[in-house]
């Protein structure tokens, strides 16, 4: 992904609110599968890293871009931007 790509992906994710919180449990099968089902259906997301997680916002960012075959757009704070292209969407075009 171009910075440019990364910097519109950004720009569109200013208006969303994170669908998902990362809580004490980590990232847990069913979190995994949530993800995913929301990549499918929005193409871009927000996840939320709540305080009481075991570990920092970018090392579960990480895992999760690497885990669900997306790519990591932002770490701001506890808040990541995660985008999977999803070729009958392209709401994105990238």
């Amino acid at each position: 992904m171009t910075s440019a790509e990364r910097a519109k992906l950004r720009s569109a994710a200013m208006n969303i609110e994170p669908t998902t919180h990362i809580g004490k449990n980590g990232i847990t099968d069913t979190l995994l599968k949530q993800i995913d089902e929301q990549l499918t259906a929005r193409e871009l997301i927000k996840v939320a890293v709540l305080r009481n997680a075991e570990y920092a916002a970018k090392e579960i960012a990480e895992d999760i871009a690497e885990q669900s075959g997306a790519q990591l757009v932002q770490v701001l704070g506890s808040k990541i931007t995660i985008y999977r292209k999803n070729p009958q969407k392209n709401t994105y075009s990238i």
